[in-house]
C-alpha cells in the first residue's frame, strides 16, 4: 500500500476529503446525462480535495496591488486566504506538508470540472517526497468588480501524487490510423455504429431511445464485443485521511 501523509501544523485545522464523483452542474443537465461520461467520472474522483474552514468573499478591483483585492469573511472568523502575491491572485496557505514516497510528487490544482466564475485556479507540481516547506493555492481573478463567494466546506483545492520524470519517459509520436489496421478496424465498426444508434434515437420505441446512450467504454468493451483491460475503472474508490495520533 502507497502512502500519502499530511502533517498538520499544530494549532491549525484541515479538512481534506476523497474528491467525489458529484457535482451541482452535473445533477442539472437533462436527466443527468452528464454523469453518462466516463472520463469526466473519473477525473472528478482523481484525488482529494482540500475544503474552506470559514465562509468569505473576495472582490478584485483590477489594479496590480495587494490591496486590489477586498476579502471580507463572516462576523468573528478569519478567511482562509489573502492577497499575498497581488496582481489579482487570491492565496490559500495550506496549513500542512504533505509526504509522498520517493520519487513522488504533488500535483495540485483547482477542484476538477467546477467552474467558478470570475476566478481561476492555478496549478502546481511540487516535490513533497523531501521538501520541508508548506505551498499554497492560488486562484486569479479573470475579471474586475465581481464578488466571488467560497463557502464552508467548499473545496478550493484539488491533489493527488504523480511519479516524478514519468512524462519525461514518454516519447510521443504521430501516425496515420491505417497503419494500426486493428485499431482503425475497431474505429470503423465504433463510427458506424454510433451514427447508427444516433439515428436511432429519433425513433421513440427504439431500442436506442431505450438504452438513451451506448455503454461499451463505461464497460470497458471494444466495439467489436472484445473485453477491454482487466484493470478497466469505472468508478475511483479512494480512501479518506486517517489521524493515526
Amino acid at each position: 500500500m502507497k502512502s500519502l501523509t499530511a502533517y498538520v501544523i499544530d494549532g491549525h485545522d484541515v479538512r481534506i476529503r476523497p474528491a467525489p464523483v458529484e457535482r451541482d452542474w452535473m445533477d442539472s443537465t437533462d436527466e443527468r446525462f452528464a454523469y453518462r461520461c466516463l472520463p469526466l467520472n473519473i477525473a472528478n474522483a482523481h484525488g482529494w480535495e482540500l475544503l474552506c474552514t470559514t465562509p468569505f468573499s473576495a472582490v478584485w478591483d483590477g489594479r496590480k496591488g495587494k490591496d486590489a483585492i477586498r476579502i471580507k469573511s463572516r462576523s468573528g472568523t478569519t478567511a482562509p486566504a489573502i492577497s499575498h502575491f497581488g496582481d489579482g491572485v487570491l492565496t490559500f496557505h495550506v496549513p500542512c506538508l504533505f509526504r509522498t514516497e520517493s520519487g513522488v510528487d504533488l500535483f495540485v490544482t483547482g477542484p476538477i470540472n467546477r467552474p467558478k466564475d470570475a476566478i481561476a485556479p492555478l496549478s502546481g507540481v511540487i516535490e513533497t517526497d523531501w521538501s520541508p516547506y508548506t505551498f499554497t493555492m492560488n486562484w486569479k481573478f479573470t475579471r474586475p468588480f465581481q464578488k466571488v463567494y467560497f463557502e464552508a466546506d467548499e473545496p478550493y483545492c484539488h491533489l493527488f501524487p504523480l511519479e516524478r520524470g514519468s512524462l519525461e519517459e514518454i516519447a510521443p509520436d504521430i501516425r496515420n490510423l491505417s497503419e494500426n489496421p486493428d485499431l482503425a478496424r475497431e474505429y470503423d465498426q465504433w463510427t458506424k455504429s454510433r451514427n447508427t444508434f444516433n439515428t436511432a434515437l429519433t425513433e421513440p420505441d427504439s431500442k436506442a431511445s431505450q438504452d438513451k446512450w451506448q455503454k461499451t467504454y463505461f464497460r470497458g468493451s471494444t466495439p467489436s464485443g472484445a473485453p477491454g483491460p482487466s484493470d478497466h475503472k469505472s468508478r475511483l474508490r479512494l480512501k479518506a485521511f486517517s489521524k493515526t495520533s
